[in-house]
């Protein structure tokens, strides 16, 4: 090969010219395998959180068999139900003296009330006293209600006694000066085939001969009313002990967590709480109408707790939560969901669902033929909260709570 040819062959090396294209270029590339590193590592974290909880999903087992339930549009929050903040003006008696004063009885102005540890106490010129305990402890947790006793309705019997429903034992009656107690009603024999897993309130006629009671369930227990409310259970009965006899008789089956209940003033019928349902059924117990049934309020502003007489001549009515319209309210968005349900109670424990329910505190005064009378409101529930039951006495109203450490009182002069 000569030199000329050699020339010929070698090729000149050409200067790279950088410039803002090939920058850009480069840029791009490197952006496009930043966003596929990404989108592969958020795919990757998606499928490791998604498949343990789909897994969770079938596998795990539901404590619940929901049943689909339909209601009504809830009732605006208007007129006697206009959202105020009258419960705020409430003031807190014994605060951290007591926990879940679900229910309360007056003999003068003494007053009863039975606590989450399973006592009856009694409250006189500001001291509480411990007359009685129903079941045994050691007492403290949740875990123990089985065996402390969960002291639910109180009242007042004609001969000055008390006359207490306890969730897991039963009916008794209990003599405030010397602190003895009779049991009435055993929970642990069945009535009608059905156990009495969860006795809950009573009212009794001023002879004191028929004790009127509700047993929420047969199946779940007073711990467990959480699953009792969102599986929507229809064992709930409202029962009649008549004291003389001593028999025990099925009035009403088929109620979905029946609750409060409330004897007339003429004594011809008895209220009964629905909680899941939100509404207020009647059973007649004397008259033309004994033995009939009909809807006193139906579509109510929330679940109602316990019921008791006004001074008015009608019934205060706590709520226990609330279904705010306009608004959300998760039960009402749950109650055609069985499967929502299901997967929400396979996945969390009821304490932690409990955690959504809105701390908004709701009482309302209905007439004697279940029109609204008024309302009272605390909509953050920053003073009275977990209202379980507004009981009157000497224009005073006394807010009773399944869970909260005090007992609220409101001058009904202030509202």
């Amino acid at each position: 090969m000569n030199e000329a040819e050699g020339l010929r062959q070698r090729r000149p090396l050409r200067p790279q010219v950088i410039t803002e294209d090939n920058t850009a270029q480069e840029t791009k590339g490197g952006s496009t395998y930043s966003n596929k590193v990404f989108r592969m590592t958020l795919m990757t974290l998606a499928v490791s959180l998604i498949i343990p909880l789909f897994g969770a999903i079938v596998l795990l087992d539901c404590p619940i068999d929901p049943q689909p339930i339909s209601f009504k549009e809830p009732p605006p929050l208007s007129s006697a139900l206009e959202p105020n903040f009258k419960l705020r003006q409430a003031e807190r008696l014994f605060e951290n003296q007591l926990v879940g004063p679900e229910s309360i009885a007056n003999i003068g102005d003494v007053l009863f009330t039975g606590t989450a540890d399973g006592k009856i106490l009694k409250i006189e010129d500001g001291q509480i006293q411990t007359i009685a305990r129903l079941g045994h402890g050691p007492c403290g947790t949740s875990g123990d209600e089985m065996t402390c006793g969960r002291p639910l309705g109180i009242r007042v019997g004609p001969k000055n006694t008390l006359f207490v429903a306890d969730a897991y034992y039963g009916i008794f009656e209990i003599f405030p000066s010397s602190g003895e107690v009779q049991r009435v009603v055993s929970s642990k024999v069945p009535i009608e085939g059905k156990n009495l897993s969860f006795v809950n309130d009573l009212t009794l006629t001023r002879d004191g001969r028929k004790i009127y009671f509700t047993d929420s369930s047969s199946k779940w227990h007073r711990k467990d009313y959480c699953l009792l409310i969102m599986e929507a259970t229809d064992d709930g009965r409202l029962l009649e002990y008549d004291t003389v006899t001593k028999e025990v008789k099925v009035l009403m089956g088929g109620l979905r967590f029946p609750n409060g209940v409330q004897l007339s003033p003429a004594e011809d019928f008895v209220l009964v709480a629905e909680t899941t349902m939100a509404r207020i059924r009647r059973y007649y117990v004397s008259g033309l109408m004994k033995g009939g049934e009909d809807m006193f309020v139906e579509n109510m502003p929330g679940f109602p707790d316990n019921i008791r007489l006004s001074s008015s001549g009608g019934y205060w009515v706590a709520m226990s939560a609330v279904r705010i319209s306009p608004g959300f309210s998760m039960l009402d968005f749950l109650s055609e969901k069985p499967w929502i349900k299901r997967i929400i109670f396979k996945l969390l424990s009821q304490e932690t669902v409990m955690k959504f329910v809105p701390k908004y505190s709701l009482v309302v005064e209905l007439s004697e033929t279940g029109s609204y009378r008024r309302s009272l409101h605390d909509p953050d529930g920053m003073v009275a909260t977990y209202i379980s039951e507004a009981h009157e006495h000497n224009g005073y109203l006394y807010l009773g709570s399944f869970r909260s450490p005090f007992i609220s009182r409101l001058n009904l002069k202030d509202v």
